[in-house]
């Protein structure tokens, strides 16, 4: 490579690597400005799938959207992103059905433990009459308007504290995400919980504000989790998802065409990072092997039992013939 093709190839990286990423296929004739908010990296298949989708957009509307898209909690945490829905603040978010459940409690119901199989159940579910129903519930509350479903993986904890069961996670300092799904587990295991914001995690875990968080191994590869953690505990208590929501005022807008562009090119971005996603999954266990963590398997069915017997779905405003429908769905192939 030339010196010249050198520098174009770095200026490149580091035009692609800015925080905020502006597309367009026809930035002049562009008509309307979109803010698109995340709290994830801007290496995460979440954040490149939505920079594709952003330009994707933009083409197929013949340049009549722009879409910026913010990583890294730069427009706000995850619960002031979702609040930036209805205050006019984005336009457009990625985030789980936890913090929707916030507004419209039913729909939380995906982030009771052990609601999934595994992957393919939970994209089964996102095609599902269930996951219609919960969304136009969603809407009903919020004006919010889900148009895709992304697989982000299933959650692990990680801690500076071994812990092999349940009763031992019992007074561990464990840090979720400021949502009530999220609680289940380790508060039906006795664990003291701190809901930091996402932004704030490693540091929390570096200077032993918490022992513990939990996430898809993904995340803890992305945020590095892994640098300030010495064991990864495989609970896979959670198999998570993503909602890509409109606001009440984008969808609104929306001519019947638009909203069909749109819908299309969040499905087909949806897909690219799910499938992105439970490839890299697969490599991690022997790659935080590699960087010497520790990696502890268990009986993942004491801490269901647990907390089936100790979280009832109603104390989160979750309703258990929904939780019954989708343990009756088959997984997809």
């Amino acid at each position: 490579m030339s010196l010249i093709s050198r520098g174009l190839a770095a200026a490149l990286a580091i035009a692609c690597a800015t925080a905020v990423i502006p597309f367009s296929a026809v930035p002049a004739a562009a008509q309307t400005k979109l803010k698109w908010a995340h709290v994830y990296e801007p290496s995460e298949p979440f954040h490149t799938a939505s920079v594709w989708a952003a330009a994707e957009i933009a083409k197929r509307t013949n340049g009549r959207y722009q879409i910026d898209v913010y990583p890294s909690s730069q427009l706000g945490k995850e619960s002031d992103i979702n609040q930036g829905l209805t205050l006019g603040t984005v336009d457009m978010i990625i985030s789980g059905s936890s913090f929707a459940g916030k507004a419209y409690p039913p729909i939380g119901v995906t982030y009771y433990p052990y609601t999934f199989r595994d992957a393919q159940h939970l994209l089964a579910y996102a095609k599902s009459d269930v996951f219609k129903d919960l969304a136009k519930g969603y809407e009903d509350k919020t004006g919010n308007h889900i148009i895709a479903v992304t697989y982000y993986g299933v959650r692990q904890a990680t801690s500076n504290k071994l812990f092999k069961t349940c009763v031992e996670m019992k007074g561990l300092k464990i840090r979720v995400p400021d949502a009530p799904a999220y609680l289940a587990m380790p508060k039906a295991c006795g664990a003291n919980i701190a809901p930091i914001a996402f932004a704030e995690v490693y540091l929390a875990l570096q200077n032993g504000t918490v022992d513990a968080q939990e996430n898809p191994l993904t995340t803890i590869e992305a945020k590095k989790f892994y640098e300030v953690q010495k064991n990864i505990i495989l609970t896979g208590h959670i198999v998570d998802h993503l909602n890509t929501v409109l606001s009440p005022s984008l969808w609104a807008k929306l001519s019947p065409e638009d909203r069909k562009i749109f819908i299309d090119v969040a499905q087909e971005a949806a897909a690219k990072a799910s499938g992105e996603v439970a490839a890299r999954e697969k490599e991690l266990i022997a790659l935080f092997k590699e960087k010497g963590l520790n990696i502890v398997e268990v009986d993942t069915g004491d801490f269901r039992d647990t907390v089936m017997k100790t979280i009832p779905f109603e104390s989160f405003g979750y309703r258990k013939a929904d939780w019954d429908r989708i343990q009756a769905l088959k997984s997809t192939m």
